[in-house]
């Protein structure tokens, strides 16, 4: 069995594989102070939990955009797994042509959702949406050529900075608002989140295609946390948690070859 972890900002999103099936997912805070120890007993506690005996775990895999954390993982697998976990980083196997500048700038989390959304919807066009931290836009031609990507604060980010940088605005919870125009502080400091990342998406999403799928419409698929809020909008055709786990799964399976 493989275990996959997609390192975020915010959250470790793992999950377990038999095969080609995925048997469960879970979260779990990315603190770059967790050492391997709390790791190793984190992952063990959560197999077992979930019906899943630690030692049927033969291979593990790992994105990660929090190279702090890295060493401490690595440990752990080491240390109550008894074999060394794969990293998705530079010269790893991927089947991608990537048209960055520095190919090397391209982050493994990237990288993981364009070779899941590949995995999943061959011969497709995709624009990859991932709602996390930041939220990205990521292009992906049917050809498996990374065309490029967009960067945005995400919708916890932009709160913090709205919290941390003005004397009397709160912080707030993040959800969906009942109507556009917020009739409190709160209210408004979620309009504004909410409807902000929408549009903006919106916009993005509809100018990327226009400017490099004119010709075939592509496949909008989502992913992250935040990704949730938005499933009334139309704002994508496909939402897909597992996304990064999928590519994992695959760069592991393309490393044995």
């Amino acid at each position: 069995m493989l275990l996959t972890l997609d390192v975020g900002n915010s959250q470790i999103f793992g999950g377990v594989f038999a095969d080609k099936e995925l048997k469960f997912t879970f979260r779990r805070s990315s603190s770059v102070r967790s050492s391997s120890d709390e790791f190793g007993l984190f992952f063990r506690g959560v197999l077992r939990e979930n019906a899943i005996d630690p030692s049927a775990i033969r291979e593990a895999g790992i994105c990660s955009v929090v190279p702090d954390a890295v060493h401490s993982l690595r440990n752990s697998f080491r240390k109550y797994f008894a074999f060394e976990p794969f990293l998705l980083q530079a010269g790893a196997k991927t089947g991608l042509k990537i048209r960055y500048r520095n190919p090397l700038e391209v982050g493994a989390d990237k990288i993981a959702n364009a070779m899941g959304a590949l995995e999943r919807f061959p011969g497709r066009n995709l624009i990859i949406v991932d709602f996390g931290t930041a939220t990205t836009l990521c292009a992906v031609s049917k050809d498996k050529e990374y065309l490029g990507g967009i960067i945005t604060p995400g919708m916890n980010i932009s709160m913090t900075a709205l919290e941390s940088n003005t004397a009397r605005l709160p912080t707030v919870e993040i959800v969906r608002p009942s109507e556009l125009l917020g009739r409190s502080t709160v209210e408004s400091i979620q309009s504004g989140l909410y409807y902000g990342t929408l549009e903006t998406v919106r916009a993005l999403a509809g100018a990327v295609a226009k400017d490099y799928f004119s010709r075939e419409q592509p496949l909008i698929v989502s992913t992250g946390g935040f990704a949730r809020l938005f499933a009334d909008e139309e704002l994508f055709d496909v939402f897909v948690p597992e996304l990064p786990l999928l590519g994992l799964r695959r760069a592991v399976e393309l490393a044995r070859s």
